[in-house]
């Protein structure tokens, strides 16, 4: 039985008041202390100060992203995944969309920070999605693959094993629209097959989330789905009261 994970992506948002102001409503909520995993991915600058905060409790922290080199050197502006792990950072997202969209992270950069994060022992949190011209043009399974397999073909199938999965539809980000239940389900089998073709003890094992305007109103229709084992959550995990009750949809 896959232990299901719920991850707030809290993106650009934050100062240093409102994030302390989350944390503790997150812990007055005794978020993480169920039959579930919860993670939250603060801004860079704010990683410290939450870390400190949710120390002794469940609730777990990660970074929005890392750099693909590894250790240290002349990389202006850039985090290595071992800065990120010796801070108490357990997990950062690789991929996602915007990273993707936005600052034109290509498959094999994808591919290629996925390896730094496992070299310095953290969670690669891998973020697949097809745009809505994409999904129009019936190629999500075409583009989701194509996503997937650039990490297989650099780290191999066996490092899945320490890793997340999160299919993310992009045109389901930030918009409101979410994919439905059976929608999500069959590109989250996809993804499971595919997996299943290099390592079907890998395949039965790796939790793969979903993420795309997930809320405390669709949240337990979608984890009831039998290949969906939570939610990489956006805009809902900057209310405490709404990621709670996410995560206890998780539970249930």
């Amino acid at each position: 039985m896959r232990r299901p994970l719920v991850a707030g992506n809290w993106k650009m948002h934050g100062s240093r008041e409102s994030v302390a102001q989350l944390v503790q409503g997150l812990l007055s909520e005794q978020v993480g202390e169920g039959n579930v995993d919860c993670a939250v991915f603060p801004v860079a600058i704010h990683l410290s100060s939450v870390l400190a905060q949710v120390a002794g409790s469940k609730l777990s922290v990660g970074a929005q992203v890392c750099a693909a080199q590894s250790g240290q050197g002349a990389f202006t502006g850039e985090v290595a995944a071992e800065q990120l792990q010796d801070l108490g950072c357990k997990a950062v997202l690789v991929g996602h969309s915007e990273r993707r969209q936005l600052f034109a992270e290509t498959d094999a950069l994808v591919a290629e920070k996925f390896a730094a994060a496992l070299r310095a022992g953290l969670t690669p949190v891998l973020c697949v999605g097809e745009s809505l011209a994409e999904r129009e043009a019936q190629q999500t399974e075409a583009i989701v693959l194509q996503q997937l397999r650039a990490v297989i073909e650099l780290c191999g199938a066996e490092a899945l094993r320490q890793a997340v999965v999160a299919y993310e539809p992009v045109w389901a980000i930030g918009t409101g629209l979410t994919a439905t239940p059976e929608q999500a389900q069959a590109v989250h089998k996809v993804i499971r097959d595919e997996i299943a073709v290099y390592n079907s003890e890998i395949a039965a094992q790796v939790r793969i989330v979903y993420g795309g305007s997930v809320k405390a109103a669709n949240a337990a229709e979608l984890f009831a789905m039998p290949d969906i084992d939570g939610g990489l959550v956006g805009g809902a995990s900057l209310d405490a009261k709404e990621f709670a009750a996410i995560c206890r949809a998780a539970e249930q």
